[in-house]
């Protein structure tokens, strides 16, 4: 196949730029070209987007809702062929990605039954005679900018409630994983979405983002990535007054506490700190564990550590994929050193690892007697590296859970539903995980945080019209 495009208007369009999409397990794997946007293309989009945007807000929901199961039936009957492709580009192993494909798709059919479930209010005014409705509309044009890390899910969870509540979108995937972008385009514009309703600019996001989150055609700006480039997004969308929802950073606590069992804390640990290459905002990089359990889950942590496989995301038995590039890869081993340097102790991994094809892996690190204030436990690393922060008690552990500038997940292993239930109303984070992994939510329910981690409403479920939609209020009387 040659180039692939960007989706403007309905239509494919070339572009003057292209780059490649490079497999992390095998770096001389090109999964494909595709096009780089260039300013006049997102300006293109921009216009098709508000052209398009009065028409879809008004036309008939049955159709759309139709179209949204559709484009989620389609995904889920390619699941295994987009996880392939997803596991090739970004580095997950095979079953997360396919995982990572299902997840896409239920939320573009959950996201279908949303358009005929909208609801409003009607209510009596404290004026005789007067009925007063109060109804959601969307809010026109949304600009959606996703990260490398959850390549077709994430954009799935803002695309299918932005199209769902009647918005018109333009789209721009993290440059370093345009297959899935794509991909989803693809089965997007054969489900019948009218011309110009959803976009795809491909590019950097150093010029296709600052177009977009400054660009007077976008009502509303939904992007996921680091803290420094949402806080610009916010910005600029604030300059013009403009609906921002961020999702950034996270430096996740996971407890163990001296009464937990000891195997389902080691496996959540595992899974965790460490699946998915530890490449996930949702990841837990501190092990805060008390002292009376500290020394046999260390050892059985690492000795868990030693049976994981790290090898091509696509070959079977492989338990963690490499890391997803080579920058990301330099990041990561810069946070070892530096936490050697500081006096932590590196207990387990943290080599880079040679396998049959030339990529980026490295072995899963793990850190003992570090303290709260080691520059690895205060900024996110998002690569497979943890550390273990041994503590007195509960009290000192949940202290130190919430000593951080983020606030997006946050767990405890324990047997006590006293500790449970505390650690459920104190712990400071969106969302909270008892005897689970932090990383994992389902697709039906709000994903956000606290903090440094989110700022607007949050995503996924039915508070996702929180953002997509704006509230009217009409008076009426006869």
């Amino acid at each position: 196949m040659g180039v692939h495009q960007n989706f403007i208007n309905g239509d494919w369009a070339q572009a003057r730029e292209q780059a490649p999409n490079i497999n992390p397990s095998n770096t001389a794997d090109v999964v494909g070209e595709f096009a780089r946007a260039d300013e006049a293309q997102a300006r293109a989009a921009l216009a098709a987007a508000q052209a398009a945007a009065p028409g879809w807000a008004r036309g008939p929901i049955q159709a759309r809702a139709d179209m949204l199961d559709k484009i989620g039936n389609e995904i889920l009957a390619r699941k295994d062929e987009l996880g392939t492709l997803l596991a090739r580009e970004e580095g997950k192993t095979k079953p997360e990605a396919v995982g990572e494909a299902t997840r896409a798709g239920y939320l573009f059919k959950f996201f279908a039954g949303e358009v005929v479930r909208q609801a409003g209010e009607v209510l009596p005014s404290v004026r005789p005679g007067v009925k007063v409705e109060i109804t959601r509309e969307p809010v026109g044009v949304v600009g959606i900018i996703t990260p490398w890390n959850f390549p077709i899910a994430i954009p799935a969870w803002k695309i299918a409630p932005a199209l769902a509540y009647g918005n018109c979108v333009v789209f721009k995937p993290a440059d370093l994983v345009p297959g899935c972008a794509w991909a989803l385009t693809e089965i997007i514009s054969k489900a019948g979405v009218p011309a110009g309703v959803f976009n795809l600019v491909m590019g950097r996001g150093s010029v296709l983002g600052e177009i977009i989150s400054k660009a007077p055609e976008v009502d509303a700006v939904s992007f996921t990535g680091s803290v420094a480039v949402g806080k610009r997004v916010a910005q600029n969308c604030a300059a013009r007054l403009a609906k921002v929802q961020l999702e950034m950073g996270g430096k996740n606590p996971q407890v163990v506490l001296d009464d937990a069992d000891l195997e389902v804390a080691v496996n959540l640990s595992i899974q965790s700190a460490f699946f998915s290459t530890g490449q996930r905002c949702t990841a837990s990089s501190r092990l805060i564990v008390t002292q009376g359990i500290h020394d046999k889950f260390v050892a059985a942590l690492t000795a868990k550590m030693k049976a994981l496989k790290v090898d091509d995301a696509l070959k079977a038995g492989t338990d963690i994929g490499p890391v997803v590039d080579e920058r990301q890869l330099e990041q990561d081993l810069k946070y070892i050193e530096l936490g050697k340097k500081e006096g932590a102790k590196l207990a387990a991994g943290g080599n880079r690892l040679k396998r049959a094809t030339e990529g980026y892996y490295l072995e899963p690190a793990l850190f003992i007697d570090s303290t709260p204030t080691m520059t690895i436990n205060r900024e996110e690393i998002f690569g497979p590296v943890a550390s273990v922060i041994r503590v007195k008690d509960y009290d000192e552990a949940l202290a130190v859970a919430n000593d951080t500038a983020f606030g997006l997940s946050s767990g405890i292993a324990t047997t006590s539903l006293k500790h449970a239930e505390h650690f459920k109303r104190n712990s400071a984070a969106g969302m909270v995980m008892v005897n689970l992994p932090t990383a994992g939510v389902d697709y039906h329910v709000p994903f956000g945080g606290r903090k440094g981690s989110s700022y607007g409403p949050r995503e996924q479920g039915r508070y996702a019209v929180e953002f997509y939609t704006t509230v009217k209020t009409s008076y009426v009387s006869p």
